[in-house]
């Protein structure tokens, strides 16, 4: 399976898992509920219903019976791999025919380097271009990036492209670096138990795991015999071969497991999809891939656990084996260096002994803040408002309740609800929405046909973006306000999943640094520049380096392309004036509203979290009907304007303009933030933001009455 990380379009969704494997009481967190899909979704427990459809004959399927022992691959896999060599024949020899046409490169050695050479198209590849590559980084170099996609070495080029390469060290190289070992745990697992239907391996940010189906669990004494076979793979120097596969010879080389023709019938979209080759193991997966095993130097099993396939408890149980991979056995010390570190750091452990926070069952994701933990949570907001005044922000707060119309408005109901609390209201009585059509005895909820289902329903809510629109609308506005800068720490509830739930890195409850900024098209330039200069001040003061990645028009964007033209030009610039080239572009993965820039920090271990975003929303003011009085006018412009309000009910009223509205979070939620602080020091604060900053030591008097000096009490 072809596995990518999925990032979340909302405004303001700045989770992501620092301790994935500690649950909120402080064991070990309940098997991964999440697989990812052939073009990079994740698809949840919830979205497993709806895919795994006719799943009941799904679990009665039948498997072919194996015929081999473990360490003897069944007939179903030698004859996958026959059909593998059949159409990789007829591939090749459609590729020699092809016209080998020249195109033009622009080659990018190493970083900072780029000169133009020539190729020939459906014969150059990244790989052969690696003779122009300075010896000590070509060595190091697994993947290529080809027009800013990853790109396998050994796959031709098509056309006029820019080819760079990624380092183990990159993100995207090491994602590509831990698919493949995941490819090699697979073809390890498939010689180990015989029977084995493999589902899907893909890379995370701890390294990567292959769920499995097999005749019985498997236990650590399998480790060793395992990691032997990846040794021995590895050495084997095993070539990655990529082939396009039309779908129907997909469904003949994998009919024999229900998981495969599950994705491919589900996720394969097109006529034809990928599937890629390394010794016995071919598999579907959309790639791409290192050259060759032999770059897999150090390979080692982590865990093993169980999992359902899809997430869902209706689907079958699947065992789930961990592992991580390195270019280089140092690179594996210092991984496990890393995680005994880690271990010491968990912010549950720090939390617990410093007396900073607690959960209780009682009330699931929502943590209880013990005095020096409000401390924290004080020192950092006082911090944000000290910042806040300076650079000209108002602060205001808002209903943490409202009615489902207003969700309606922003969009959120026909897209968030699922992750909404909602009670239903009626008569000044709250009492919880009924989930379903029945009462708990059984008999059915009074609903007339003619009453409108959401009447008198409210919702907590998990963002402050409509709010702050009302605000925005509440008076007229004119330009000389503009910009319009509001903060709010107020409470936000999201309804997680339990099993999501971890420690205060996800959480149901929780307070973030949420601000938005109402200004005009011309000023979101000066407004980036000034977000900016916010964050390298916050961040610096905690010591964290941060990466900047760009994301543009999707597909289905809203509004006019102008529009978004011009605001991505604007925060390029910005960009550029702020880092030069030091930030990544990210084509069509912006928010269906407007374009926006992720923020990533890295902290004393190296790992990298999400905590800010930049958001440009497009959408949001149109919803609203937002409109501030330009400084045009005259009576031309007027009756142009009410000639177009008469046409359309949403134009703009006479005299007016729409604003731009800019999400932005810095910190983000701040119990995840001080989550991430207390790893990061390891418990050992900043004095400015410790809990105990001063302890008074009472000396005692050396006599047969021993008393404390009476100076201690009065300090």
């Amino acid at each position: 399976m072809s596995h990518q990380r999925n990032i979340s379009l909302r405004p303001h969704d700045l989770w992501g898992t620092l301790d994935a494997e500690m649950s909120q009481n402080g064991n070990p967190a309940a098997p991964e509920s999440q697989t990812q899909g052939l073009k990079g979704q994740t698809i949840t427990a919830v979205q497993g219903n709806k895919l795994a459809a006719g799943k009941q004959g799904m679990a009665e399927q039948v498997h072919p019976k194996p015929s081999g022992a473990p360490g003897q691959l069944p007939d179903y896999i030698v004859q996958r791999n026959q059909l593998f060599d059949e159409l990789k024949k007829n591939y090749d020899e459609e590729m020699a025919a092809r016209e080998k046409t020249p195109i033009k490169i622009k080659f990018s050695p190493e970083p900072g380097t780029t000169k133009e050479i020539d190729g020939n198209a459906w014969d150059t590849t990244p790989g052969k271009l690696l003779k122009d590559v300075p010896k000590d980084r070509a060595a190091k170099i697994v993947v290529a990036k080809v027009d800013g996609s990853v790109w396998d070495l050994d796959r031709p080029l098509e056309r006029d492209c820019a080819v760079a390469y990624y380092t183990f060290d990159d993100k995207e190289g090491r994602y590509v670096f831990w698919h493949s070992s995941a490819h090699v745990l697979g073809e390890c697992a498939e010689h180990q138990y015989g029977d084995c239907k493999l589902s899907h391996g893909p890379p995370t940010e701890m390294g990567f795991f292959y769920d499995m189906a097999i005749d019985r669990p498997v236990t650590e004494a399998d480790w060793p015999s395992i990691e032997s076979r990846a040794k021995k793979f590895a050495k084997d120097k095993q070539q990655f071969v990529r082939l396009e596969v039309s779908k129907d010879d997909l469904l003949k080389m994998f009919g024999y497991s229900k998981y495969k023709t599950h994705y491919i019938e589900k996720l394969v979209k097109g006529e034809k999809s990928t599937v890629y080759r390394n010794g016995d193991l071919v598999d579907l997966c959309q790639g791409p891939h290192i050259q060759n095993t032999r770059k897999i130097e150090a390979f080692k099993i982590m865990k093993n656990s169980s999992a359902y396939f899809l997430g869902d408890q209706a689907n079958d149980s699947l065992q789930r084996i961990h592992a991580v991979a390195f270019p280089s056995k140092q690179g594996l010390k210092d991984w496990e260096h890393r995680l005994e570190e880690a271990k010491k750091r968990n912010h549950q452990l720090i939390g617990k002994q410093q007396k900073l926070f607690f959960f209780s069952q009682l009330s699931p994701g929502s943590p209880f803040l013990l005095p020096h933990g409000v401390r924290i949570f004080n020192a950092l907001q006082a911090m944000l408002r000290d910042e806040y005044w300076d650079r000209g922000y108002q602060e205001v707060q808002s209903p943490n309740m409202y009615n489902v119309d207003l969700w309606k408005v922003s969009g959120h109901w026909q897209h968030y609800q699922d992750d909404m609390f909602r009670v239903k209201v009626d008569d000044d009585v709250a009492e919880p929405m009924p989930l379903s059509d029945q009462k708990p005895d059984g008999r059915p909820v009074a609903n007339p046909a003619n009453e409108d289902k959401d009447k008198g329903v409210f919702a907590l809510k998990p963002m402050n973006c409509p709010g702050h629109c009302l605000l925005f609308r509440d008076e007229e506005r004119s330009y000389r306000e503009l910009p319009w800068r509001v903060a709010d720490f107020g409470v936000l509830h999201r309804n997680e999943a339990s099993g999501a739930l971890s420690g205060l890195t996800r959480v149901r409850k929780f307070q973030q640094d949420d601000t938005h900024i109402f200004c005009t098209n011309a000023q979101i330039m000066g407004e980036i520049a000034g977000l900016f200069d916010f964050m390298d001040s916050v961040y610096k003061l905690f010591g964290f380096p941060f990466k900047l990645k760009l994301s543009t028009r999707p597909e289905g964007f809203m509004g006019k392309i102008e529009e978004w033209d011009a605001a991505e030009a604007q925060l390029k610039q910005a960009l550029q004036d702020f880092r030069g080239d030091d930030w990544e572009l990210n084509p069509g993965d912006g928010a269906f509203y407007g374009p926006k820039i992720d923020i990533t920090i890295s902290d004393a271990l190296g790992r990298e979290f999400q905590c800010a975003t930049i958001q440009l929303d497009f959408q949001g003011p149109q919803n609203f009907k937002l409109e501030y009085r330009t400084a045009e006018g005259g009576a031309a412009a007027d009756a142009d304007a009410a000639a177009a309000k008469e046409k359309d009910p949403n134009a703009l009223t006479t005299g007016m303009a729409r604003p731009v509205m800019i999400h932005r979070a810095i910190v983000g939620s701040f119990e995840r933030f001080i989550a991430i602080l207390c790893e990061h020091f390891g418990g050992k604060w900043p004095f400015w933001l410790s809990p105990r900053q001063i302890m008074i030591i009472p000396v005692m008097k050396v006599s047969p009455s021993p008393k404390p000096l009476s100076y201690s009490p009065t300090i």
